[in-house]
C-alpha cells in the first residue's frame, strides 16, 4: 500500500516508521525542515508529491488551520477513491468542513484520533478512536493495528473528534487534581516521595497517574504534552461544551491554571507543570 504522511512531528513520524516497517511504501512531508531531516535519517522517503499517487494519506497536525489547509490539498490532489485519515486533535466544525470537501472530491475521509503520548507512539501503544464511513474504517483497520493494541469505531461522522476531547478533558482534570492534592500535602509537611508512593498504591492510582508517577516523583517536567498544547485542547473542549450547552466549570478553572503556568514561564513544560503553579499560589517554592 502507498501511504503519504503529512506531519512528521512527535506522533506522525513514529506512525510513519511503523507503517514502513510493516512493508508499506511510505512518503513523508512536513513544513519543518528539521522534522524532514529526522524522517530522512529514519530511512523514509521525503516527497511532497507523494500525495498524487497515495492510496492512503494520513495527517498529524497541530490545529484547525493546518487541517483546513491540508484537507483542501488532499481534496484537490489525492486520487479519487483514496482514503484520507486525519489523527489530529481539532474541532468538530473544522473536521466537518474537510469532510464536505473530501466527499465532493470522491475522497474517503476518516477521523482517527489517538490516545497516547509520543513515547506510546514510539512503542506502538496508541489507542485509535475512529469515525467516518464504516467501509473506510475497515480498510484502515490493518494500519491502525500497527499503531497500538486497541481500536474503536464510534460512528459515521465527527464522533472521534468529540471522544478525543472527552479523553483529554479527563487527562487535564487529573493534572489539576494532582496539583491541588500534592500542594496540600506538601504544605502540610508530607514528603514528596512519600506522597507518590502512597498515591501509586491507592484507589486513585489510575493509569494516567501511574504513567506520570515515575517522572513526577523526580519532579521532572520534561514534556510528553506541553502546557501550551493542553491549553489549545482545553479551548476546543470549552467550545464544544458551549455548542452543546454543557456547563464545564472545572474545565474552565483548569484552563486558567494552564494560562497561569504559561505566564510563569512553564508553557513549554509538561502539562503537569500546573503542579508548580498551585505550589506558587500556596507560598511554596517549586
Amino acid at each position: 500500500m502507498r501511504l503519504h504522511i503529512v506531519g512528521a512531528g512527535k506522533m506522525g513520524l513514529p506512525m510513519a516508521r511503523h507503517f514502513a516497517a510493516a512493508g508499506h511504501a511510505v512518503s513523508v512531508h512536513d513544513a519543518d525542515a528539521q522534522r524532514l531531516a529526522l524522517a530522512r535519517a529514519a530511512g523514509l522517503e521525503v516527497a511532497a508529491a507523494g500525495l498524487a499517487s497515495a492510496d492512503v494519506v494520513l495527517s498529524s497536525l497541530p490545529h484547525d488551520a493546518a487541517l483546513l489547509a491540508v484537507g483542501e490539498e488532499v481534496a484537490r490532489g489525492a486520487p479519487r477513491g483514496a482514503l484520507y485519515v486525519d489523527t489530529s486533535t481539532v474541532s468538530q466544525e473544522a473536521s466537518a468542513r474537510v469532510a464536505a470537501q473530501c466527499d465532493a472530491a470522491g475522497v474517503r475521509y476518516l477521523r482517527a484520533t489517538v490516545s497516547g503520548n509520543n513515547h506510546m507512539a514510539e512503542a506502538a501503544q496508541l489507542r485509535v478512536m475512529a469515525s467516518g464511513p464504516r467501509e473506510a474504517y475497515e480498510a484502515a483497520l490493518p494500519l491502525f493495528r500497527l499503531l497500538g493494541p486497541a481500536q474503536f469505531y464510534l460512528g459515521d461522522a465527527e464522533q472521534a473528534r468529540l471522544m478525543k476531547l472527552v479523553v483529554n478533558l479527563m487527562i487535564a482534570q487529573t493534572s489539576a487534581m494532582l496539583a491541588e492534592a500534592l500542594a496540600l500535602g506538601r504544605k502540610g509537611g508530607l514528603q514528596w516521595s512519600d506522597m507518590w508512593e502512597v498515591l501509586g498504591a491507592s484507589a486513585v492510582a489510575s493509569p494516567i497517574v501511574k504513567a506520570k508517577a515515575v517522572q513526577l516523583s523526580r519532579r521532572d517536567f520534561t514534556p510528553t504534552f506541553t502546557v501550551e498544547q493542553m491549553t489549545k485542547d482545553l479551548g476546543l473542549i470549552l467550545d464544544a461544551g458551549a455548542v452543546a450547552h454543557v456547563p464545564l466549570p472545572q474545565t474552565a478553572a483548569t484552563l486558567q491554571l494552564m494560562q497561569a503556568a504559561i505566564a510563569q514561564g512553564d508553557g513549554g513544560a509538561d502539562y503537569a507543570a500546573i503542579i508548580k503553579t498551585v505550589e506558587r499560589a500556596a507560598g511554596l517554592v517549586p
